[in-house]
């Protein structure tokens, strides 16, 4: 009987001994390098990589730069709180970071920024300043696609919180930041209401249209054109000559466009530190202004009240028949009186001091639109010399551009 336990027990060993034989082979377990098996795989737990979400196609967006939004008198500038220079330059300024908050979503091609809606690109998105004034933005956008079809007009406003400047968070962030924001998002849904057939239409559309401004009969019989609208009735072969130099001119076009952006980085950059001031103090002025005011109303509601009491206590104490009643109104006429038209005079004051707040504004204005007045760009191609506005350049890179076209379409002319 002993002989058999021993027997067992030397063959449990065994069996435990080449159990850990098998499983450590190459090593210990924290040595084990290289595949495994296919054996060793848990079926179970493999899952299905997913498909990738199929984007949309993206669109590229013109930024025009935007409307200043100045009344048509320059006699009413002053007294709308609107410095010329200043809005000039924050069209331009709304315009680039409309362009930025518009890449941040991710959800559109090239977004370029131009003097105006005359470059070609897929969608519109066009701006006018309505107010701005460091506590206040509101701004139109509105935004039309290359077939002229209308996605949305729409105002978007923000007021700058009263705690903005306090806040160590907001530290180099802008405060009209917001506004842009939420305008992109509004555009990025008008997109997703969209079929990706209605965008790639869109896209070949805009193929055309840039070929017929250099060619309208080659182009024109591929759209139904009824007034602003255009219409895809077509498109040419992918090896029709005609499209493909198109094709090519267009491409020089985008990188031409793509070098006028540094003008506009580099404008906003410049402008940058001076008008991050003017915000800030301009918040503030607008805030004072506003406090003093109210104060203004109040003070001169409460002396008015008071001048009414005066009128009651005489008209009271001259019907009364005791001789008190005569000098006590009197007495209460020429007291309440003497308070309301003190405080009436303290009204006058505050409203002194409005017009203070009134004049720093005007006065910031005038010191920021003097610092950031528009700059002059120059642009050389081999063969023309592109100098003047960006608006201009590029009126002289489009006429240019036709000349190109027309070159070519000549055999014996090199280029």
């Amino acid at each position: 009987m002993m002989v058999f336990k021993k027997m067992v027990s030397i063959v449990i060993a065994c069996s435990v001994l080449l159990s850990g034989c098998a499983t450590g082979t190459g090593g210990s377990p924290h040595t084990k390098v290289g595949p495994q098996p296919s054996s060793a795989y848990d079926k179970t737990a493999v899952k299905e990589e997913v498909a990738p979400a199929i984007e949309k196609p993206k669109l590229d967006i013109i930024v025009p730069v935007f409307d200043p939004g100045l009344p048509d008198d320059p006699e009413d500038y002053e007294a709308e709180g609107v410095w010329p220079e200043l809005r000039r330059a924050e069209a331009s300024r709304f315009a680039y970071q409309m362009k930025l908050a518009l890449e941040e979503t991710g959800a559109f091609g090239a977004v370029r920024v131009m003097p105006d809606s005359s470059a070609t690109g897929d969608l519109y998105v066009v701006g006018k300043i309505n107010k701005s004034n460091g506590v206040d933005i509101d701004i139109d956008i509105n935004v039309s696609d290359i077939s002229g079809k209308k996605w949305f007009d729409k105002s978007f406003d923000h007021e700058v919180a009263a705690d903005f400047y306090n806040n160590i968070r907001n530290k180099g962030k802008d405060p009209y930041a917001p506004v842009f924001k939420e305008a992109a998002e509004k555009l990025v849904e008008a997109l997703n209401d969209h079929k990706d057939k209605q965008l790639t239409d869109l896209q070949a559309l805009t193929d055309l249209r840039f070929g017929a401004n250099f060619s309208d009969d080659a182009f024109s019989r591929y759209m139904r054109v009824k007034g602003n609208k255009f219409t895809l009735l077509g498109y040419p072969d992918a090896n029709d000559s005609m499209l493909r130099r198109v094709k090519a001119i267009r491409v020089r076009d985008q990188l031409f466009i793509d070098r006028m952006q540094p003008h506009y980085e580099q404008f906003n950059q410049k402008m940058e530190t001076s008008y991050a001031l003017w915000q800030k103090q301009s918040f503030e002025e607008v805030k004072a202004a506003h406090k003093a005011k109210m104060e203004s109303i109040s003070n001169a509601a409460a002396g008015i009240g008071l001048i009414a009491l005066a009128v009651l206590s005489a008209v009271a104490g001259g019907n009364s028949n005791s001789t008190g009643g005569v000098v006590a109104g009197t007495t209460g006429a020429i007291v309440a009186g003497q308070v309301g038209m003190g405080m009436l005079g303290s009204s006058v004051k505050m409203n002194e001091e409005s017009k203070f707040h009134r004049d720093a504004l005007i006065e910031l204005g005038q010191s920021i639109e003097g610092e950031m007045a528009p700059q002059v760009v120059e642009h050389e191609q081999t063969t023309a010399k592109l100098t003047g506005s960006a608006k201009q350049q590029f009126s002289q890179w489009r006429a240019f551009l036709k000349r190109m076209f027309e070159q070519e379409a000549t055999p014996d002319v090199q280029l």
